[in-house]
């Protein structure tokens, strides 16, 4: 199983204009951070968890040529903003895109797409089969999706666990019972927004302490602030299991 990590900032992560902070005014392109969202890639299909507003720019980057579904983990803008753009897919395949959701973001995405929802359909919108999830495993051809369920401050929030992998992000609190789920893994991808208190996501302190007590072999830090500081900065202070995930990173679990 391949992970892309497509992108690994939040909106406060993007270049932002006017702002001549250490990071936005960076001529490093590893501080240069698109909507976090992540490719699975497992028996020669690609699965992508999130469409933010950078889907095209990422599907492009990385030369995609093929997109079996998308995952969601909750209905918030930076993550399904992009969906529009799986109409190319739907182009090239000739067939429906399956979405896998929870009941909250299939509501957003009738809202916000609601063109692609109606009994009168353009010509060219996107064409998409909703799939509910709950939070209990699923199986797509044969791969099995493990949702996680976590508290974005008051918003609920889908992870994600396959094999040894597993995808959180926009995550403040975490119950003992999702944890006992995601111990074992070999890789954890967890979001950390910045060293600061925040009210709906970890901090790296936070993100620090739920990476000890699920103790995968190897975690990476998403969802990453520029108010955190440069790729440097963070990479400076963490620990030697710990690393930053930087957009287009490829790893193999």
């Amino acid at each position: 199983m391949k992970i892309t990590v497509l992108g690994s900032g939040t909106s406060q992560g993007v270049p932002v204009i006017a702002c001549d902070c250490p990071v936005c005014s960076s001529e490093n392109k590893e501080d240069k951070r698109l909507r976090s969202s992540i490719m699975i890639t497992v028996n020669e299909q690609n699965f992508v968890i999130d469409t933010g507003p950078d889907f095209r720019q990422q599907m492009l980057r990385e030369n995609v040529q093929s997109l079996r579904a998308v995952l969601f983990t909750h209905e918030h803008k930076d993550h399904i903003a992009g969906l529009d753009d799986v109409r190319a897919f739907n182009f090239k395949q000739k067939k429906h895109l399956d979405i896998f959701c929870s009941e909250n973001v299939e509501l957003a995405l009738k809202r916000e797409f609601h063109y692609a929802f109606s009994d009168d359909k353009y010509p060219g919108i996107p064409q998409l089969s909703l799939n509910r999830i709950e939070n209990q495993p699923f199986e797509i051809d044969n791969v099995i999706f493990t949702p996680i369920h976590v508290m974005h401050y008051k918003m609920p929030v889908f992870g994600y666990r396959i094999g040894d992998f597993t995808y959180i992000t926009d995550a403040k609190t975490v119950s003992q019972s999702e944890i006992e789920k995601i111990k074992g893994s070999k890789i954890l991808i967890i979001n950390a927004l910045h060293e600061q208190e925040h009210i709906s996501h970890f901090n790296l302190k936070e993100a620090l302490d739920f990476i000890a007590i699920v103790q995968p072999e190897k975690a990476f830090l998403t969802h990453i602030s520029h108010l955190f500081g440069t790729s440097a900065y963070i990479k400076s202070i963490l620990p030697k299991n710990v690393f930053l995930a930087q957009d287009g990173m490829v790893l193999n679990v």
